[in-house]
């Protein structure tokens, strides 16, 4: 009796190798046998898992959750911190322990333990790094498979994952006229972006959150003693943790709001009943994102866009905390007075002899100011709006009208299983979207314990499908 040919291995191919990308592989990895899957990342960078949060080399940039809530794996809380605990970088970076006793190590540190996990499936085989970009993905025309086209040549997949990166920032029109002048920051996080400035140079950041926290916490630590303005339209500062960090406080799911108004309302009695009892705002903040996906399912699609057009500012600079270090270094400049934030909207610039000329009117003023600065910074956040625009690959699926952007622009709209919703308003089967592009489905998807859930679910959803994929070709129609 002639034996069987052996079976083909299932093919996943993961867009992006970012902290999602990295994570939805090493859950698939874990539980799949090499022989039966094969996972391609196709990942620029030389590593999987740091990806763009995870892999600047600037000492001053921290990760801004303690260590003991960044794990990958969503159900071993203390994974991260037991590696972080045994790898010695407490020891070579003191600066790292706070003191109440949180550790906030330098963001490269958790992209070597996100690289760290995976090495062991990079070596058996069981995952494929492809290093290179992907700019095309064409579903094969039985409907069967997927071909991904990437600079390093293309790549075969049953199933395909989205895990693509931020896109990089918008750029104010105000402040079009300047990105060709040599003191103008696009990116911030490029490699060399602040070598050029100099120690009393006046520097504009357009932007007051996290990336704006980032820039003067870098530029102090390069020297830097001149005057940094922080303007944003509402100019709020990206808030610090608390001296004592508290169990997260009030209950948001049990009876849901289901208006926008309603939620701000909970939110504020909630508030004043944890300054009651003693506790501090963040354990409410901290409760909300626990409960963020069933507070945003609650929603219909009308409060759901009002809230992120009203309130998205307040919850971000809540939400997205900064780390102790950088939030003393913002204090420290502020009562120097070498650095200040304002609430003001930009009207125009122009690159001039002496200096960037930015104008702006502050808020609630009617005049129109303007100041000449050495450099300008574009720290306005990621253009989520943009991502199926700004990237190769999501346009090529855009455009074959197999991806869309979700109602609120904040991403990829998905089924409630991470499926991509093609132009037909139907789900495609093989097609997921794991991490932040698909927050405009499961509301707060930002913050890393979100997104290492995520990803699991999206792993689950994929080890689910390899009873249904053929394996060999064949019909994919019965999805």
């Amino acid at each position: 009796m002639n034996a069987l040919p052996p079976a083909r291995r299932s093919r996943v191919a993961i867009i992006g190798g970012g902290f999602s990308g990295a994570a939805v592989a090493w859950h698939l990895a874990r539980a799949y046998r090499p022989e039966s899957l094969s996972i391609s990342v196709i990942e620029p960078r030389q590593a999987i898992g740091g990806g763009l949060a995870y892999s600047s080399e600037e000492s001053s940039h921290r990760v801004n959750v303690p260590a003991v809530r960044m794990s990958m794996a969503p159900d071993d809380a203390q994974h991260f911190a037991r590696w972080l605990a045994a790898s010695g970088e407490i020891e070579r970076d003191t600066d790292a322990l706070w003191k109440n006793g949180d550790v906030f190590p330098r963001r490269r540190v958790f992209g070597r333990y996100a690289a760290e996990q995976l090495t062991p499936y990079l070596n058996s085989g069981a995952v494929r790094h492809v290093k290179g970009q992907a700019t095309r993905i064409l579903r094969d025309p039985d409907g069967a498979g997927w071909t991904v086209h990437t600079s390093a040549g293309p790549v075969s997949a049953d199933i395909v994952v989205l895990a693509a990166t931020h896109p990089q920032p918008g750029i104010p029109d105000a402040l079009a006229s300047l990105t060709e002048a040599p003191g103008f920051v696009a990116d911030p996080y490029a490699a060399s972006a602040l070598a050029g400035i100099g120690p009393d140079a006046s520097v504009l950041i357009v932007g007051s959150g996290l990336t704006s926290a980032d820039m003067v916490a870098e530029l102090d630590r390069r020297g830097h003693r001149g005057r940094i303005l922080a303007l944003s339209r509402r100019g709020l500062r990206s808030r610090g943790h608390p001296d004592v960090r508290g169990e997260p406080f009030g209950d948001f799911a049990s009876a849901p709001a289901t208006t926008a108004l309603g939620l701000l309302r909970t939110i504020r009695a909630t508030l004043a009943a944890a300054r009651d009892a003693g506790a501090n705002w963040q354990s409410v903040f901290d409760q909300l994102r626990s409960q963020g996906t069933v507070l945003w399912a609650a929603l219909a699609p009308r409060e759901r866009a009002r809230l992120v057009r009203h309130l998205r500012v307040f919850w971000d600079v809540h939400r997205f905390r900064i780390a102790p270090q950088v939030d003393e270094v913002l204090d420290r400049r502020q009562a120097a007075g070498t650095f200040d934030t304002i609430a003001a909207r930009l009207v125009a610039s122009n690159d001039e002899d002496d200096g960037l000329a930015v104008s702006f009117q502050r808020r609630g003023r009617t005049a129109i100011e303007t100041m000449r600065f050495d450099a300008v910074f574009n720290t306005t956040g990621p253009a989520h709006g943009q991502a199926l625009q700004s990237n190769p690959a999501l346009r090529s699926l855009a455009g074959a009208g197999l991806i869309r952007a979700d109602a609120y622009r904040l991403g990829i709209e998905t089924s409630l299983d991470s499926r991509a919703i093609g132009r037909d308003d139907k789900p495609v089967a093989t097609l997921l979207v794991a991490g932040p592009l698909a927050r405009g489905t499961f509301g707060e998807l930002m913050g890393l314990p979100e997104v290492a859930r995520h990803a699991q679910s999206v792993a689950a959803e994929v080890a689910k499908m390899f009873e249904t994929v053929p394996a060999s070709g064949g019909d994919a129609g019965h999805h």
